[in-house]
């Protein structure tokens, strides 16, 4: 029984995503609360690997169990559960506990064809930066990375376009050996809420390691007027990493939403992510 769920966690205190030896993660964390409803190991897929202290409000994980963990969930107490999927969440919150910093939303059984991770289109990510202008907000002070200076925003939104469409972005990524760098930035663009606080919203096919955070820094580079709007895309196509700009603090990054196609499309599309990630190397 393939199950999914929809996750949201304040990441400040996991060491990311991925289940690592004697370091919280949320992997971990997520993978022992299952275990124990279900009394055995489980293994969590998840759409997008955030990398430590960077937060989701959107992220989606399905998790395969057995026949003798589905019993579990089957009954309760000696009872028929009415809808055993939709009461995953509700007790996995449960052991969890009041006030965590990570929840489960939802959970359901997952369509047929259905892989969190292979299955995805897309993934959209929010960056939060406040810079002199904005102020500083102590009650966001674990979602939000705060610069020196007033920043130009409307530079920054006109630099983050101009990288907009399929490129290899080995410029801004952390190299990882047999990995891609080739990905489709799909929209990427700037703003000032209504406290003042400069948001970045990326969205692309997929990420490799650090690139949210690179993209974000090369813009308030822009903004800083260390660098013009038409660098990035020089920068870009040198293909090297740089020192022209910082790769931004982790603590401002969400994980928003994760894009799939509909239902019936859903294992054909696992399918070709599978065979281009088999061809190009995995850097998701």
């Amino acid at each position: 029984m393939r199950i999914r769920l929809d996750i949201a966690y304040d990441g400040t205190h996991f060491r990311g995503w991925a289940r690592q030896p004697t370091l919280r993660t949320v992997q971990g964390t997520l993978e022992a609360a299952l275990g124990r409803i279900v009394g055995s190991d489980v293994r969590f897929v998840v759409a997008g690997r955030t990398d430590a202290g960077v937060h989701a409000s959107g992220q989606v994980a399905h998790v395969d169990l057995d026949e003798e963990q589905w019993a579990r969930i089957e009954s309760r107490r000696g009872r028929a559960v009415a809808d055993p999927a939709a009461s995953i969440a509700g007790r996995m919150r449960g052991v969890l506990g009041s006030y965590a910093d990570v929840t489960v939303h939802r959970s359901c059984r997952a369509p047929e064809g259905f892989d969190a991770r292979f299955s995805a289109v897309w993934r959209r990510y929010r960056y939060r930066l406040a810079d002199d202008r904005s102020g500083y907000d102590p009650l966001r002070r674990f979602d939000t990375t705060g610069i020196r200076g007033d920043l130009d925003a409307e530079a920054m939104d006109a630099a983050a376009r101009t990288l907009i469409g399929l490129h290899d972005f080995a410029a801004y990524c952390k190299p990882r050996e047999e990995a891609t760098t080739i990905r489709t930035l799909l929209d990427y663009r700037w703003r000032r809420d209504d406290d003042g606080v400069l948001v970045a919203e990326v969205k692309a096919d997929a990420f490799c390691h650090s690139m949210v955070r690179a993209l974000v820094g090369a813009c308030a580079a822009v903004g800083e007027g260390r660098l013009d709007v038409d660098d990035l895309v020089v920068l870009r196509d040198a293909l090297t990493r740089t020192s022209e700009f910082k790769v931004l603090a982790a603590r401002g990054l969400t994980l928003t939403e994760v894009g799939y196609p509909a239902d019936d499309l859903l294992g054909s599309r696992a399918d070709q992510t599978r065979a281009r990630r088999d061809q190009e190397g995995d850097a998701a």
